[in-house]
């Protein structure tokens, strides 16, 4: 299988910076914004991202007024 693509990686940077600094709940429409894409590309990203993401979990939380994602460090086996 591949690494993750161009968008892939933006996203899990986005996301990796916002658990380090304490923040674990993620709107697809604000990730959208400051990254410079589409809520819909964010969530097919984020989608194939799940069982992918090695250093973090990934949940789909809630869909309210858009999707919120629920992301945290994995823990270490």
């Amino acid at each position: 299988m591949s690494g993750p693509n161009d968008n892939q990686t933006k996203i899990l940077s986005y996301l990796k910076k916002g658990v380090i600094r304490g923040k674990h709940f993620f709107k697809s429409k604000s990730i959208a914004r400051e990254l410079g894409l589409s809520p819909n590309e964010v969530g097919t990203n984020i989608s194939m991202l799940i069982d992918n993401a090695d250093d973090i979990v990934i949940e789909k939380w809630s869909y309210s007024h858009g999707t919120t994602w629920r992301v945290y460090t994995a823990k270490k086996a």
